[in-house]
């Protein structure tokens, strides 16, 4: 696995200070963001979240993506941890084919049923540059912030001791009420 890697950098937020790493794998660059006092924690509180441009950017209401975030960098703010920004878009589909799902769902398709629809996997991410960023951070105990029983299934392949899940549940609206439905019953996320 071809990997580059930048040095650690400073990153004040309206949420606090913290700092930045950035990793090069393939054409994909994914984001390492840790709270100042990362390195004296004994257990990382980690969230792996997956890019989503419509969501974390514009304020897509269509899904829960940009709350899930918010939830976290609040909460590694307070308590420390660390943030992977796993850049991989719409589930790994890209942007282009995440916007073609997004026309099937309003054609009436779920998440699942318009991946399908474009001749993909449900989920197509993938998380060997999670694996490489937590080896390379020296990450041994986590509190993993996440709803995704995939997420956690990796995490628990890896060399790292997963202390506790903290959910990250956010408000249904009426545009993302069957998005997440689709979430908990086909992808069985912990809603």
């Amino acid at each position: 696995m071809n990997i580059i890697e930048s040095n650690i950098a400073n990153l004040p937020t309206k949420h606090g200070k913290f700092k930045i790493k950035a990793y090069k794998q393939g054409y994909q660059e994914h984001l390492a963001i840790m709270s100042e006092n990362f390195e004296n924690l004994d257990v990382i509180n980690l969230r792996i979240h997956s890019e989503c441009l419509t969501g974390d950017v514009f304020g897509s209401i269509k899904c829960d993506c940009q709350k899930q975030l918010e939830l976290a960098i609040e909460y590694i703010a307070k308590n420390g941890g660390l943030i992977i920004y796993h850049r991989q878009e719409g589930r790994n589909i890209g942007l282009l084919n995440k916007v073609n799902a997004y026309s099937l769902q309003d054609a009436g398709k779920n998440t699942v049923e318009a991946n399908l629809a474009l001749g993909f996997r449900e989920d197509e991410r993938e998380y060997s540059i999670v694996e490489y960023i937590i080896k390379d951070l020296g990450i041994k105990k986590i509190n993993v912030l996440t709803n995704n029983p995939a997420k956690m299934k990796f995490l628990e392949g890896l060399d790292v001791e997963i202390v506790e899940r903290i959910p990250t549940i956010v408000e249904p609206n009426c545009y993302n009420k069957n998005y997440l439905n689709t979430k908990k019953e086909q992808l069985g996320h912990m809603l």
